[in-house]
């Protein structure tokens, strides 16, 4: 990014406030996010490192977008101009610059990054000091970028390639008895090369989809929550009679799962298999899962003899969840799986992908069978409609005031779960667009019609009519 064009900024300079989320930063480029934000941003980040660690650098990884070349020089130049040191990890996924930021020892992390979102999105990731940083930290950034309240000096730049070391970590993670073949689908994302250098050392034969690196997603969106963005994968293993499929998003924090049937495993199943492997060294530790997840989950955790927890949606929320109580394992629904087991405490796609075929392998069975002995349930998908950002928490709370006043109990740690005699149904603000989300989960089919029902009434009287399922 051409000094001049920073250096024409005038302050106060304003900034789309949307692209401020939750977790992230995330804006649609050349509409709400420009590469003179992203100079901004990352000074006002590298400010921040700049105060509380003297001396410390800051790691910079980006994905395959065709935008983040771009934003990376912004994103390295402003840190620079803030005096701090930027360490240079590459092209590669987000976990990848987790890996980095913790082996190193860095300061602070950035990954530029539009996750699963498309094409013409893009956006930023931090860690702070080791730590999540998220909400009002988010928040503070917008504030200091938009006063120009930054600190000033001549920050070097270095390259740093972990690539090796990333991979053999991976590969090593894996503890499996017997060979497996199995079925990988990058999505074109961010994982790609990595993944592919993976499955050569890996036991087994691997048949390697949409490994190529394309900021474009050629093959399809890179989603694998959406069953629509599985299909290649699961025709795959169908057709070849493969042992497992296994798909990643964007920028590779999250993963998907098909068995050998070609049946998709859930993120609350993936955990309870993880949960069950994991308690068998850890007994009685506590596992983490998101509001979203399913009651049998909860149940077989404490069945296991761990102690299941119910959190916040959100993998900054449950990361900081799993550093304050020292859990080894949480998930979401989602797909982010977050392991402090022998790893780091944090979600990675292809961690989680070869902890999932070690215990495959150690298991002897199909992992069509583990799945058809897990706990079942009737539900539905995850359901998102439109909600205006300014009315979505309002919903919320409308419903919240009805509830009380009916008498009716629920959970109310992130969005409400009314639990009743059939079971349970939520509907949460999403802290990242502007949707509610919804979920119902049931024993039988009666019982779910009775709790979608009961969750529509709910929302239509406050003028919500979200769609048919």
């Amino acid at each position: 990014m051409p000094k001049e064009l920073t250096k024409a900024v005038s302050f106060p300079y304003q900034i789309d406030h949307s692209i401020f989320r939750e977790y992230d930063i995330r804006g649609i480029v050349g509409q709400t996010l420009h590469t003179q934000d992203a100079y901004l941003i990352a000074r006002a980040f590298a400010t921040k490192v700049a105060v509380a660690q003297p001396g410390g650098f800051i790691c910079v990884g980006y994905d395959g977008r065709l935008t983040s070349p771009e934003m990376k020089e912004a994103v390295c130049n402003g840190i620079m101009d803030a005096g701090v040191n930027v360490v240079d990890v590459g092209l590669g996924p987000t976990p990848m610059l987790y890996f980095a930021s913790y082996t190193l020892k860095a300061a602070g992390a950035i990954m530029i990054t539009g996750s699963h979102n498309p094409p013409d999105h893009n956006g930023f990731k931090f860690v702070f000091l080791g730590a999540p940083f998220f909400g009002k930290d988010i928040q503070s950034l917008c504030a200091i970028a938009e006063a120009g309240d930054f600190t000033e000096g001549k920050g070097g730049l270095e390259f740093h390639d972990l690539r090796e070391t990333y991979i053999n970590t991976l590969v090593d993670a894996y503890d499996g008895t017997r060979p497996l073949n199995v079925a990988w689908d990058a999505g074109n994302g961010a994982t790609g090369e990595i993944m592919t250098a993976v499955c050569d050392r890996l036991p087994g034969m691997h048949a390697l989809l949409n490994a190529k690196i394309d900021g474009t997603f050629p093959a399809h969106h890179p989603d694998p929550t959406v069953p629509e963005n599985l299909e290649q994968l699961i025709g795959t293993v169908q057709k070849t009679g493969l042992d497992a499929g296994i798909a990643f998003d964007g920028d590779g924090d999250r993963v998907g799962v098909v068995d050998d049937e070609g049946e998709i495993l859930w993120g609350d199943q993936l955990l309870m298999l993880y949960g069950a492997d994991v308690l068998r060294e850890k007994p009685g530790a506590t596992i983490i899962a998101d509001v979203k997840a399913s009651g049998a989950l909860f149940e077989e955790i404490a069945r296991l003899g761990g102690q299941p927890l119910m959190w916040k949606t959100g993998h900054s929320l449950i990361k900081s969840k799993m550093a304050e109580t020292g859990a080894p394992l949480a998930g979401e629904m989602s797909g982010h799986m977050f392991f402090a087991d022998k790893y780091y405490g944090y979600d990675d796609g292809l961690y989680a992908a070869v902890r999932l075929l070690g215990l495959l392998s150690r298991s002897g069975q199909k992992l069509s069978d583990l799945r058809k002995a897990l706990p079942a349930r009737v539900s539905t998908p995850e359901i998102r409609f439109p909600c205006d950002e300014e009315r979505k928490f309002v919903v919320i709370e409308e419903v919240r005031e009805r509830l009380l006043k009916d008498g009716i109990a629920f959970i109310d740690i992130d969005g409400l779960r009314v639990n009743t005699e059939d079971g349970w149904w939520l509907v949460r603000a999403s802290n990242t667009q502007s949707v509610l989300v919804a979920r119902c989960e049931s024993t039988d089919k009666a019982g779910l019609e009775r709790l979608k029902s009961d969750m529509r009434v709910q929302l239509v009287l406050s003028g919500i009519y979200p769609p048919q399922q």
